[in-house]
């Protein structure tokens, strides 16, 4: 009889206590985050209606914005994978390599600006830089609009995209186009599901790190909808990172107070978009967490908390669209010719 009362004593703590461990977990998380919207959000007077998105994902993946016909806005922002190239730094235009580590394109129009300085106001805004950027797709308004008016199906696209307007193929709307299809990027969880109440949707671990995660600080920071992406903060508020360069949002704004601030990066999907930091620099996950750690809160991670970050990390781990490779029309006879110089 003692026997049966131990094991029954046993077996209740065992339901109990993980769930004791775990009460008002929810309840502080929807206080620090909150679920992706489950329709995108697009911007006003940029409506995205199909015929836009289509030939949003069609500019996506066009590597004709680019003056050597080589690069697409694909080429650094993998849809295949996290929304990212996996290179410390990019290459583009005569393989030159870019001064950042290209940031993920997946649920980035939920930021609050776009670029690890926040230079630009959101994705349209966004879209219109790297065709430009002579380390980038290096081409110019002129070109990229020469090539697409002698492309008769893009004409017309255009004129379906953006009905009612007197011109509207120009180079505004390639980039409003691209930015309205970039809306379309998002990655639900189980992280959501957890959000909206289903708490058997984290495991133990996951719930654990994420206790970890909110009370150890990181939630400061990397809240919202993205799990950051909200706000505008110091790379090392308590210790300085070593080999820092990256200026920040100085270089943008010229206001001393920017130095080494940095727009808060999202961590869905972290787990994808290796190697991280604006210089692309560290590729181990668990030493980003240890690295945040000190320079941000002052502490050392014991290798327990560091796991139980990482198990959280899983939950943000979302569910990618499958994307179709769209069939892009085929260069009209006078089409300017690919310029690798």
């Amino acid at each position: 009889m003692i026997g049966m009362r131990r094991f029954i004593f046993i077996f209740v703590a065992s339901v109990i206590a993980p769930t004791f461990a775990f009460a008002g977990l929810l309840e502080d998380a929807k206080d620090t985050f909150a679920p992706l919207p489950e329709k995108p959000v697009f911007k006003a007077g940029n409506p995205g209606n199909p015929e836009k998105l289509e030939l949003g994902k069609m500019l996506y993946f066009e590597t004709r914005l680019s003056k050597s016909n080589v690069f697409s806005c694909n080429s650094c922002h993998n849809l295949a994978g996290g929304g990212v190239d996996n290179n410390t730094l990019s290459t583009g235009h005569q393989w030159k390599v870019g001064g950042r580590n290209a940031p993920t394109v997946w649920n980035a129009a939920l930021h609050i600006s776009q670029f690890w300085d926040g230079r630009a106001r959101d994705v349209e805004a966004q879209a219109q830089g790297p065709i430009l950027a002579d380390v980038e797709m290096a081409a110019t308004k002129e070109l990229v609009m020469a090539r697409l008016l002698s492309i008769p199906e893009y004409v017309e696209r255009f004129s379906r995209a953006f009905a009612g307007q007197k011109k509207p193929m120009n180079y505004e709307n390639i980039a409003n186009a691209i930015g309205a299809f970039e809306r379309t990027l998002l990655t639900p969880s189980r992280f959501d599901k957890f959000l909206k109440g289903d708490e058997s949707a984290l495991t133990a671990r996951e719930k654990k790190g994420l206790r970890t995660f909110m009370d150890s600080g990181c939630a400061g920071c990397h809240n919202g909808v993205v799990v950051g992406g909200g706000s505008y903060q110091q790379f090392g508020v308590v210790n300085t990172p070593e080999n820092l360069t990256d200026k920040g949002r100085f270089g943008v704004t010229g206001d001393k107070d920017d130095m080494h601030v940095f727009k808060v990066p999202s961590l869905r999907n972290i787990t994808l978009t290796y190697p991280y930091f604006s210089d692309g620099n560290v590729w181990d996950l668990g030493e980003v967490v240890r690295i945040m750690g000190w320079t941000q809160l002052g502490a050392k991670l014991t290798d327990e908390e560091v796991g139980d970050i990482l198990a959280f990390f899983d939950s943000l781990m979302g569910d990618l669209p499958d994307i179709v490779l769209p069939k892009l029309p085929a260069s009209g006879k006078s089409t300017p010719k690919p310029d690798r110089g």
